[in-house]
């Protein structure tokens, strides 16, 4: 269920920073929307049960006592990661090098990945008051499905749609496509670029420095 390209995907690579943005707002969307009835279907309700899950510990009045947010982020993450398939992430982000990885490289670069989209939804993903979510329709083929739905913000309706691979009879997400912009496409045509002009050693460090430059803004 690739999709070829578009003129808006091509125009958000230009920056690594509106990448990394475009990431905290995608997230933060997942945390934060009072959610509406469900279309029928697996992938959906799997999506469903991860959205009600979030939500709630956001509501949660005791997590938010002082000196329990350290475990409400915890609990957050917890959420969110059983869901999302970051090794499968990484890995369609990555492309064609990762198969030349050793193991010990994919451990790492996974776990750089995965720290680098938390720490880019994390604070903000606690102060979103939500808004809502309209669940569209789900495709699904063999083992793989997207579930589409709109976000609304105010009046405006922006599509966000979920594309998942059914491991074990689990729906995990491996991608998320904002008004047409996929979060996989955007990473992989930014790491491309510094694979083209650098290593991947290289890559692996900017990786490290941009998680550690937005978990301390």
């Amino acid at each position: 269920m690739e999709s070829k390209g578009s003129a808006a995907t091509q125009a958000q690579q230009g920056s690594w920073m509106k990448v990394v943005s475009g990431v905290a707002g995608l997230l933060l969307l997942l945390g934060g929307v009072a959610v509406q009835p469900a279309v029928a279907g697996g992938a959906t309700e799997a999506m469903k049960h991860t959205i009600e899950e979030v939500l709630t510990t956001i509501q949660d009045k005791e997590l938010k006592q002082p000196g329990r947010a350290e475990a409400r982020r915890q609990r957050l993450e917890q959420i969110v990661g059983a869901r999302f398939d970051y090794q499968e992430m990484s890995k369609r982000s990555l492309g064609a090098p990762w198969n030349t990885l050793s193991d010990k490289d994919k451990q790492e670069f996974v776990a750089l990945f995965q720290t680098l989209l938390t720490n880019s939804y994390a604070d903000k993903i606690e102060s979103y008051s939500g808004e809502g979510v309209k669940y569209i329709n789900e495709r699904t083929e063999n083992d793989y499905a997207e579930v589409r739905t709109k976000v609304l913000t105010g009046k405006v309706e922006i599509p966000l749609d979920y594309r998942l691979l059914n491991k074990g009879g689990d729906w995990r997400v491996y991608d998320v496509v904002v008004d047409g912009v996929s979060l996989v496409n955007n990473y992989r045509g930014q790491f491309s670029k510094i694979l083209r002009s650098s290593t991947y050693a290289d890559l692996v460090d900017q990786l490290r420095k941009k998680s550690d430059k937005i978990k301390v803004q």
